[in-house]
């Protein structure tokens, strides 16, 4: 990560597929490529999160300057509870998001969330310092997919302020059709899906509402919570009129896509490492709120 902290560009934005809470302690070629991610962008004044696990029927942006860690999942081992995250916040920033996105109302929450493993998942690699501050916007449940898309596009001017804008999901996630033995397989409909979303994220991000539309959206999105912040990062790539890049890409168990994207950073991805998702714990994978 270079040492500028008023770049002269637009700051770089992305899009994790986080998958298994259990990335967090795993040492594979997806964190890798998150942890190039971080070091390939100049050092943000903040991050702005859009995590799949903050999906509330209503539109709020912590507030606190000193966000808890949240472990938000079931059944996993006391090393991962244990993990902590202490980043500061950003009430500055915090009102700045929400003076952005009028006419849309966010609620600056000053004590209720935090930071939940959508987002420190990945930024114990992309950060491990957690020595930025970092801010999460919820997702609104009531709200379209092309709404997340205009707010994305107007949280544009941020990447204009030294803001890193990262959401947190996974393009396809269906935790029924998880198949424990197939580590690092794809589905058919999975990858179909996955592909169809490569195709318009890299020529035409604007265009991604329309997926809905695809044959295989039901079962790759079975509800909206890990998909829609892609839909962030579609809005800010529109706004710069140009496409977003692959930063990294796979599948684990059948179900869940892997997939992440960039825009406007070029990472350094060591592609000697061949190392697939962590294994789940135990329990129903639809059990543990990953």
């Amino acid at each position: 990560m270079t040492d500028s902290t008023t770049p002269t560009s637009l700051m770089p934005a992305g899009f994790i597929g986080h998958g298994s809470p259990m990335n967090t302690l795993d040492h594979n070629r997806y964190t890798m490529a998150w942890a190039a991610f971080g070091a390939s962008v100049p050092r943000p004044r903040a991050i702005l999160a859009i995590s799949a696990h903050w999906y509330i029927n209503a539109s709020a942006v912590t507030a606190m300057a000193r966000p808890k860690t949240i472990h938000d999942f079931y059944g996993f081992p006391d090393e991962l509870f244990a993990v902590e995250y202490p980043a500061p916040g950003d009430p500055d920033l915090a009102a700045e998001v929400a003076e952005i996105a009028k006419p849309t109302r966010v609620g600056l929450d000053r004590d209720s969330w935090g930071l939940d493993h959508g987002t420190w998942s990945v930024l114990v690699h992309a950060f491990p310092k957690a020595d930025i501050p970092v801010v999460q916007l919820s997702i609104n449940a009531t709200k379209p997919f092309d709404h997340h898309v205009q707010l994305g596009a107007q949280l544009h001017q941020l990447r204009e302020r030294g803001v890193l804008i990262v959401g947190s999901g996974n393009v396809v996630h269906n935790l029924r059709r998880i198949q424990w033995e197939q580590p690092d397989a794809g589905f058919d409909w999975a990858r179909r899906f996955d592909e169809s979303v490569v195709e318009l994220m890299t020529s035409a991000p604007g265009d991604v509402v329309a997926l809905q539309d695809h044959d295989a959206f039901e079962l790759a999105v079975p509800t909206p919570d890990h998909f829609i912040p892609l839909m962030y990062l579609a809005g800010l790539a529109a706004a710069a009129d140009r496409p977003a890049q692959v930063l990294v890409d796979g599948y684990a168990m059948g179900s869940l896509s892997m997939t992440s994207y960039t825009l406007d950073a070029r990472c350094d991805i060591d592609a000697a490492n061949t190392d697939g998702a962590p294994p789940l714990p135990e329990v129903p994978a639809d059990e543990t709120n990953m």
